[in-house]
């Protein structure tokens, strides 16, 4: 299982770093992201702690754990600001919490994403034509979530993304124990989502190839 999108206590999540990431290496990940929460206030906190953390827990547990940081309920203004900051310190994925349906995320979040350095627009509810469009464009991946309540689009994200040509991620949005899946329960949700298994398979092709890229320009 190769999984994006992760929270810790440096955020909302329920476990300290290293729990989380042994409870993700007994369901079967090969690779994982710690992407907790942050804006303005906490980033400068929470990204070099992650990276810290990221480098002694995978030469510890031998899973690949990538620093990140999801960009959380930010002005959409301010998030091509945020995505070079959270860079520079050191975030080696950047996601934008997009605009889910069960939170009141600021309108134009989707569209200020795209057009930042970012890699995963997450849980982006119902994501436009343009949107899709511009997210083909500048090579965003876009997240199919395990999560209850953000996995009402996914069926919508899935066919936009068909439609358009835009890669596709399986993520968990993990917050607790409960929330990691193994990739049989990923596939499903894939599947659930509308997709056939040839579009499936292609889903965890781009999550390893991105993991590929990434933890290749971290060595």
């Amino acid at each position: 299982m190769i999984d994006f999108h992760t929270h810790s206590l440096f955020s909302d999540g329920e476990l300290i770093p290293a729990e989380l990431v042994q409870r993700a290496v007994v369901r079967g990940y090969q690779t994982m992201a710690i992407t907790d929460h942050g804006d303005q206030s906490n980033i400068d906190f929470i990204i070099p702690r992650v990276v810290y953390a990221s480098r002694i827990l995978s030469e510890a547990h031998g899973i690949r754990v990538i620093p990140g940081i999801e960009l959380t309920h930010c002005h959409p203004r301010h998030l091509a600001e945020l995505a070079r900051e959270a860079r520079r310190l050191g975030a080696r994925i950047v996601i934008v919490h997009g605009e889910t349906l069960v939170e009141p995320v600021m309108p134009g979040t989707n569209a200020a994403a795209l057009t930042a350095d970012i890699d995963i627009l997450a849980h982006p509810g119902l994501l436009t034509e343009d949107e899709a469009r511009l997210a083909k464009k500048k090579k965003v991946f876009l997240e199919i979530t395990t999560r209850k309540g953000h996995s009402l689009t996914n069926g919508h994200v899935a066919k936009m993304a068909r439609k358009h040509g835009v890669p596709l991620v399986v993520n968990t949005d993990s917050h607790s124990p409960a929330d990691l899946v193994d990739r049989a329960t990923a596939r499903s949700i894939v599947r659930g989502a509308g997709l056939d298994d040839k579009e499936a398979d292609a889903v965890f092709e781009n999550a390893r190839k991105l993991a590929e890229r990434i933890w290749a320009g971290m060595k």
